[in-house]
């Protein structure tokens, strides 16, 4: 009896050394490093849109008069939306492939999705894993909004007109998820949520930064809906700086 108590004795000896040293070790495993400023990198660029627009049809808000009298004049689907020089709106440029384990903090000031004569604005949102999503209506009338998740919990959003704007955070990251109203269906936005810093959304002037990335070799993509998708490849040494460009088309086309 004492025999087999010794060798119990023994083996939660062993049970605890062997915890405690991987405790140890799980709480010693060194941080991501964050970038370093003094090598940090840079891209800029421009995208464009090439060749005949689309023939889009002004959106039917008959059935509601609320959003009729939002609207000083015809709606059209954003979904080509240029400005001077045919520069494109609504394209996200980020890094697809190519960074190392760097430690990336999350923003922890919030970006807004509005509803404004039933349409969201902006038509296109992206922010990072962890950043405050803050869902706001401008709009005097009852919204209800649906992103279609993928990777996070789903849930659909009932806000009426002079609530306080809802805020909300992801812990995945998403693509080009797509965001409806279950009460007005022409209303569409696209949300993108990344785990890294590097991405941006133009805008009518078409242009894009992407900073403080550490020396590397990067895939970037540019993507325009509806799931139109550009790569490049973008070499950067130490401070380096390097300018890129897009084009898309018609899908019609052959974008």
């Amino acid at each position: 009896m004492m025999k087999a108590s010794h060798s119990r004795l023994a083996l939660l000896t062993a049970f605890v050394f062997v915890w405690s040293g991987c405790a140890k070790t799980a709480s010693q495993a060194p941080l991501a490093p964050p970038v370093d400023p003094a090598t940090a990198a840079s891209i800029t660029g421009t995208v464009q849109f090439q060749g005949s627009r689309p023939v889009l049809h002004s959106i039917d808000m008959g059935a509601f008069p609320a959003c009729v009298q939002a609207n000083s004049s015809r709606v059209v689907p954003p979904v080509v939306v240029t400005g001077k020089n045919d520069a494109l709106a609504n394209v996200v440029v980020f890094v697809k492939s190519g960074l190392g384990r760097y430690r990336y903090p999350a923003p922890q000031t919030p970006v807004t999705l509005d509803q404004k004569g039933c349409m969201y604005v902006p038509h296109v949102v992206a922010l990072m894993v962890g950043q405050p999503l803050e869902v706001a209506n401008s709009d005097l009338i009852l919204h209800d909004v649906h992103p279609m998740l993928q990777n996070n919990p789903s849930f659909s959003l009932s806000e009426l007109p002079g609530r306080a704007p809802v805020e909300t955070t992801f812990q995945e990251p998403e693509f080009a998820v797509s965001v409806g109203c279950m009460i007005h269906p022409w209303m569409q936005a696209y949300l993108f949520v990344f785990d890294q810093p590097y991405f941006a959304v133009t805008t009518t002037d078409g242009t894009f930064t992407l900073k403080n990335l550490p020396p590397g070799t990067y895939s970037i993509e540019a993507w325009h809906e509806p799931h139109q998708t550009l790569d490049q490849t973008v070499v950067l040494g130490a401070k380096e700086s390097k300018t890129i460009s897009f084009a898309f088309h018609s899908p019609s086309a052959g974008g």
